[in-house]
């Protein structure tokens, strides 16, 4: 079992960019808690009021599976533990457990402490053995632990000492720098664990890169304690993510990190403190980005329909994910029929699915982009069906943009469409030309198709591809259209932006008509 020790809510909210308030962090809390991680780190309960809150609050919440720890630092040079402001602010708040941080490197003890090596040693010693007196369990955090180690190795495993001496339950080495490579690390921690035989935990920095191989190496080498964050959030280059983390131990390494059944929540407790963070999720991300199992490339779709494992790790399924296939200019015959399956329309039911290929190809080249437009690629292979018919053909449409005195800007659309035999002409006002367009094209089928109502165009955006010929650039449009909770994009491209935007408009509304 490999405890892990969660540290969002304080190294993760040092990441540029991040601010969690006491109820953020409480959420946070509560949904890691759910998750079955060993230990929520909640903050520095001695550097800010919110973090004091979060701890006066977390006293009065059921806890299911996680300890909460607080977190500080040794009392100060040339001072006791009994009468530290700091030691105090670890005690008062209240928590199982307390994490200390302490001085492993020789250039922190003398240059950042400015004192000697024995007063860092007792320190040490007496912070966490007067947390330990009072029933505290102590976990010690040794700071840039690898970069103290090649510095003076033998004074590194004293401090190490001195923490055991002290009642550390766990010594947690830190590569604080991010600068360690994994074979250093998992030689390190093998050395220490032969000196010391103490249970050893790993907080590992990203500025190499190497926060997630340098943390598997340390487990690897004996470690027993994982620190690190959800999403890799962290200071500068970020902490060890424990999105990758923990996948990357149950499901590779025969390693048990969370109670039975909650890997497969991974995924939604990556996003969930994503948008509690108000930070965009990164869809790149290991096990957990939705881009994680997503199969862009002809070859690897087709191998991927024989065989899920040609081109997949691990099941999606096991940490809350699920595979999915882009289409684009890259794709072949597999992408289209998978996606043919995702969207409920039978493979055989295509009349001509090289036809669509083509057509997908030949259309990125002028500007479409489907990856992200999934509906307009639905409404190609539609279109490819026997006997499919159009629910409504243009005929012309007008569009205006005015500023009239008292009124300010102006827009209106005029739409001419046949629906069967009969030619329907309407328009309507909207707050800009894409809009107006959008209401008059809904007032002019609503009396063939009444669901149309319920379509709502809830995104648009606009990307401007060949900068370079002004006001002659292709524009790309993608529209997300709505119909209660379901949400659907499509895709136009032209020199045009009205053009490309009706391109995207009537397969968003055909799209919404075929779902109904």
């Amino acid at each position: 079992m490999i405890q892990i020790y969660d540290t969002t809510l304080r190294d993760g909210t040092q990441r540029e960019g991040i601010s969690l308030s006491c109820e953020d962090k409480l959420r946070i809390a509560r949904r890691l808690d759910e998750l079955g991680v060993t230990f929520i780190e909640g903050g520095w309960p001695g550097s800010n009021p919110k973090d004091a809150e979060f701890f006066e609050r977390a006293r009065d919440l059921p806890w299911k599976h996680a300890r909460i720890a607080a977190f500080g630092s040794t009392c100060r040079v040339g001072g006791g533990p009994e009468d530290d402001a700091n030691i105090r602010a670890l005690l008062d708040a209240g928590t199982p457990a307390c994490t200390v941080v302490g001085k492993t490197w020789t250039l922190h003890v003398t240059e950042v402490l400015r004192t000697t090596f024995d007063e860092n040693l007792r320190i040490i010693e007496k912070s966490l053995a007067y947390l330990r007196a009072q029933g505290r369990r102590v976990i010690y955090d040794a700071e840039h632990f690898f970069d103290g180690w090649r510095a003076d190795p033998a004074y590194a495993l004293e401090t190490l000492r001195a923490a055991v001496r002290g009642g550390a339950e766990t010594l947690v080495l830190c590569d604080t720098n991010g600068g360690s490579l994994p074979w250093q690390i998992g030689e390190t921690v093998a050395k220490v664990k032969a000196a010391l035989g103490h249970p050893l935990g790993v907080h590992c920095h990203n500025d190499s890169e190497c926060a997630v191989a340098n943390s598997l190496a340390a487990v690897h080498a004996g470690a027993v304690q994982v620190q690190g964050t959800i999403n890799g959030y962290g200071e500068r280059c970020g902490n060890a993510n424990l999105c990758s983390i923990i996948p990357a131990l149950e499901l590779k390494a025969d390693a048990r990190c969370l109670p039975d059944g909650k890997l497969s929540e991974l995924y939604e407790v990556s996003h969930f403190v994503a948008e509690v963070a108000n930070l965009a999720p990164d869809e790149h991300l290991a096990y957990v980005g939705r881009s994680a199992f997503a199969h862009k490339g002809g070859i690897h779709v087709a191998a991927m329909r024989r065989s899920a494992t040609s081109y997949q790790h691990v099941d999606p399924e096991k940490v809350g994910n699920a595979m999915r296939v882009v289409v684009s200019e890259l794709s072949g015959r597999g992408n289209l029929l998978s996606k043919a399956e995702e969207y409920g329309i039978a493979p055989d039911s295509i009349a001509d699915v090289g036809a669509v290929l083509n057509e997908i190809k030949a259309l990125e080249s002028k500007g479409f982009a489907f990856e992200a437009a999934e509906a307009s690629v639905a409404m190609l292979m539609r279109r490819q069906q026997p006997g499919h018919r159009a629910p409504f053909e243009l005929v012309d449409f007008l569009v205006n943009v005015e500023h009239r005195t008292g009124r300010g800007i102006f827009s209106e659309a005029m739409v001419k469409v046949r629906v069967g035999e009969e030619v329907l002409h309407t328009a309507a006002e909207g707050n800009g030309p894409v809009d107006a367009l959008t209401a008059a094209l809904q007032k002019a089928l609503v009396a063939h198709y009444p669901q149309v109502e319920e379509l709502h165009l809830s995104d648009y955006k606009v990307r401007i591809l060949d900068g370079q010929h002004g006001t002659a650039a292709i524009t790309r449009v993608l529209i997300d259209m709505q119909k209660g909770p379901r949400r659907w994009s499509t895709v136009g491209a032209s020199q045009n932006i009205i053009e490309a935007s009706w391109i995207a408009l009537v397969d968003a509304v055909e799209y919404g008509l075929a779902l109904a």
